[in-house]
Formats: structure tokens, C-alpha cells, sequence
């Protein structure tokens, strides 16, 4: 990939949610750093600059289609791609090509698990309950054995700092377990803790890295 992959200005240090901020309740204190680092993160992921986001996009695609290469697996989790999260449809077109299976995530109800529900690029899409595009016609399969997670942020033991709603988690708790691509750019690392029902990823891919 050409171009210069440096982010365009620079932006200020993202909050440490890694400790208790001060405050009468520790949890209390903790949940407000998290909301103050989340802000952060997406002030960051959207002031890219478009030009730039669509390099950093096309080279994160190409790094999941090489994963795929390697491991050939049938039906791979993928995502829509919302509020500034990398867009990898290209990607998507090109694996479909290839002939794989992809799966979008479906909210059934909240604090639950996700389901997973076939879906073609060309067909038609509805937004569900939570704004999220689904397709029209729902075809439920079973989970994917690979699952593609847009990161809000993540840490440098490849934990994820998504929206709040814990979605992922849960469906991370089920065994058998999805191979897990965390899907984000370079400046979305930060430091924060985690908590007993957080999962790791297994590889976080960034428009810096290079699968293998």
C-alpha cells in the first residue's frame, strides 16, 4: 500500500481509564473514566481525515482477506460498519467472491448473546431497533467459527472497548469459542482496565499490521 499512513494532525493524549479516577464511589469513578475515554475514541476515529480513512481502510481489508487465505474457513462474522468504524466492504465483496459465507450480527434481545444472520452485499437492508443495518429477509445460522469486532478501542493485551452493551462478551462466553479479529486503527489503542467477564481478542488488526 502507498500513501502516507500517518495520522494528519495530532491529537491530544486519550484518557488513562486504567485506574479509579477520584471520587465517593470507586465504581461510580471507574465508569465515568470509561465514558470520558470512549468520548475520546470517537472524537479521535472521526476527526480522520476521509482521504486517509479510505487508505487506512483498504489496507486493514486486505490484511483479513490474507488471514482468510491462510485459515479457509466457510462462514466468517462480519460487521456493518457504523459511526466512523472502518469500512471493509470491499473486503466482503472480495471474500464473497471467493465463495465464503458472511454473517451479520443481529440483536435479539438485550443482555443476551448475538445471533447471526446470513447476509448477501446486493440485498435489500432495514435498520433494527438500535439503528443497525440488517438484512430484510433474517436467515439465522449457527455463529461463525471466525468473527470480524469493530473495536472502539483496545488495549495492548488485545482487550476491546466497545459501546457499553456487552454484546460481544456475552457471545464470546459460549463455547466452543470464534477465532476473533479486532478491527481498528492505530490510534484507538488507550490504556484501561478490564473485568472478569471481558474477553480477550485474538489478533487486533490496525492499518499498521501485516497478518500472518
Amino acid at each position: 500500500m502507498t500513501g502516507d499512513l500517518r495520522i494528519p494532525r495530532p491529537f491530544p493524549p486519550l484518557p488513562d481509564a486504567s485506574t479509579s479516577v477520584p471520587g465517593n464511589n470507586t465504581a461510580t469513578a471507574a465508569g465515568a473514566a470509561k465514558a470520558a475515554l470512549r468520548k475520546a475514541l470517537r472524537s479521535a476515529r472521526g476527526a480522520l481525515d476521509p482521504a486517509i480513512k479510505v487508505q487506512w481502510d483498504a489496507h486493514i481489508g486486505a490484511q483479513v482477506v490474507a488471514w482468510w487465505r491462510l485459515r479457509q474457513m466457510d462462514t466468517i462474522g462480519v460487521y456493518w460498519p457504523l459511526a466512523g468504524e472502518p469500512d471493509l466492504r470491499a473486503a466482503y465483496a472480495e471474500l464473497a467472491l471467493a465463495g465464503v459465507r458472511l454473517a451479520l450480527p443481529v440483536v435479539m434481545e438485550r443482555n443476551a448473546p448475538l445471533a447471526f444472520t446470513e447476509w448477501k452485499l446486493d440485498e435489500p437492508m432495514l435498520a433494527d431497533e438500535m439503528g443497525v443495518a440488517v438484512p430484510a429477509t433474517l436467515r439465522f445460522v449457527e455463529r461463525p467459527s471466525a468473527l470480524l469486532i469493530p473495536c472502539l478501542g483496545f488495549n495492548a493485551e488485545n482487550y476491546r472497548l466497545g459501546y457499553g452493551g456487552g454484546y460481544y462478551d456475552r457471545t464470546l462466553e459460549l463455547a466452543p469459542r470464534p477465532l476473533t479479529l479486532g478491527i481498528a486503527y492505530s490510534n484507538q489503542e488507550a490504556q484501561f482496565g478490564h473485568g472478569s467477564h471481558d474477553v480477550p481478542l485474538d489478533v487486533i488488526v490496525t492499518e499498521r499490521s501485516q497478518v500472518r
